[in-house]
């Protein structure tokens, strides 16, 4: 039996909000670096403070993801500033209830639901085909924002004909 198999890559587009993090935090603690050099030395705490800060919240400005499916298992990794790479999804498509295009109208029904969950994995781009799979996730109904290429969209719906739509 052969493998279903393929990868892919999605950055997500940079959005004004990810900028105005960015580069907020930076002239903030430059502020405050010439601040504690200026005024007074006990600001430089507050500059280190903010340099930790800016460590861990920056890179996640930058994300790309990657997309493994094999065999109808999917697992979704979070890449920030392209250093840092992080699980953050896995899950079966044959335990999906649906998989669709976000504007198709197969997923009418789910996307007036309020209380589902939604874990947006995609470039954020509206003028690009996004995908929605609808399964669960800690036993609670939970909405999965996907963009596949062609070639995984089509063994995407290889390998759950009945619930993959390509339309």
């Amino acid at each position: 039996m052969s493998e279903l198999y393929t990868e892919l890559l999605v950055k997500k587009d940079k959005t004004p909000k990810d900028s105005l993090i960015k580069y907020g935090l930076i002239t903030l603690t430059v502020l405050f670096v010439l601040a504690g050099l200026v005024i007074h030395p006990l600001i430089l705490i507050g500059a280190v403070g903010l340099g930790v800060l800016d460590y861990f919240i920056i890179p996640k400005t930058d994300l790309e993801y990657e997309y493994l499916f094999i065999n109808g298992e999917f697992d979704i990794d979070m890449i920030m500033s392209r250093q840092k790479r992080k699980r953050v999804m896995s899950f079966s498509l044959k335990d999906a209830d649906i998989c669709a295009p976000l504007k198709s109208h197969r997923m009418d029904y789910y996307n007036g639901n309020a209380t589902m969950k939604v874990f947006d994995y995609s470039s954020g781009n509206d003028t690009h085909k996004r995908f929605a799979v609808v399964t669960r996730k800690d036993n609670e109904a939970c909405r999965i924002i996907l963009e596949p290429d062609e070639k995984l969209a089509i063994l995407m719906k290889n390998v759950a004909p009945s619930k993959v739509f390509l339309d």
